[in-house]
């Protein structure tokens, strides 16, 4: 079972700048949790996410001698990758493959085919560098543009990045339009034909909708879930109001629920959510 904690989500689209001894001070307390991944900052253009800027900086700052968690950094390019390519600190990089042209277009000012074009060459940095590549399919299940959408593209898609030997895919409900059906249906139907791939379940969700969620994905077979402290976060280039993470406090407890024994320090997990109204505006 693996939590991937992602305040990189949750800070990315907030308007006034976290300053980085902040941002820096709270990854730190994430880091003492026991997460299995902390998705901490990005290497994308500071015009698009300015909130990014400073990721470089903040993870000089961090000490990873005592934590078991994993670093993932999101890239939107292949310059991205090298540059986040160059600290050893790094596990992961993510990369958002849209299955909306429209989104492809807002989210990388890129085409889906140029995109794919940028993930192969993304994901040859990543197994030069002793990395991995964890693929987002965002809008993975609809989109609100009108945009062709049905479960054969999902799959579809899927089986392309399976032939890019591509080992982590994240099905990325971005604008929180999932429902039990059709989670059910695709990590049903996923999980079992990819038995090599590791899917993942990153579910923008409102809060009365996100147990239901979560539930469906578990039964459904999925055993990696992203969230963010508190539920906050959501995409600044899908829609004007901003769905928010699946809360991670939520997700721990439905495992343990489940009877899923989770490795996590509980008295580092109340400290980092004490900082949470800290760090985000209230």
């Amino acid at each position: 079972m693996k939590i991937i904690e992602c305040p990189r989500d949750a800070m990315q689209g907030l308007h006034d700048f976290i300053p980085t001894e902040v941002k820096t001070r709270y990854l730190s307390q994430l880091l003492k949790v026991g997460f299995h991944t902390i998705d901490f900052g990005s290497f994308v253009s500071p015009k698009a996410i300015p909130q990014m800027r400073d990721t470089a900086a903040v993870l000089q700052s961090l000490d990873l001698t005592d934590t078991t968690s994993k670093l993932l950094a999101i890239v939107a390019n292949l310059r991205g990758a090298q540059h986040a390519a160059n600290w050893q600190t790094i596990d992961y990089l993510g990369f958002p493959l849209s299955l909306s042209e429209t989104f492809q277009q807002r989210n990388t000012n890129r085409s889906i085919a140029e995109a794919l074009q940028i993930l192969a060459a993304i994901h040859e940095v990543c197994q030069k560098h002793n990395m991995k590549l964890v693929t987002y399919l965002s809008m993975g299940f609809g989109n609100p543009y009108g945009d062709p959408y049905d479960r054969e593209t999902v799959l579809a898609f899927v089986e392309q990045l399976v032939n890019m030997e591509i080992e982590i895919i994240s099905l990325a409900d971005t604008i929180g339009i999932s429902n039990r059906e059709n989670i059910t249906y695709l990590f049903e139907t996923l999980v079992p034909a990819f038995p090599e791939v590791e899917f993942g379940a990153h579910l923008h969700s409102h809060p009365r909708e996100a147990r239901e969620k979560l539930h469906a994905a578990y039964l459904a077979g999925c055993r990696r879930f992203d969230g963010a402290l508190r539920g906050y976060g959501g995409c600044p280039m899908a829609e004007d109001d901003l769905v928010g993470n699946m809360a991670t406090e939520l997700i721990i407890r439905h495992l343990i629920d489940q009877g899923e024994e989770l490795e996590l320090d509980q008295q580092a997990l109340k400290e980092a959510l004490n900082m949470v109204s800290g760090v985000f505006p209230a």
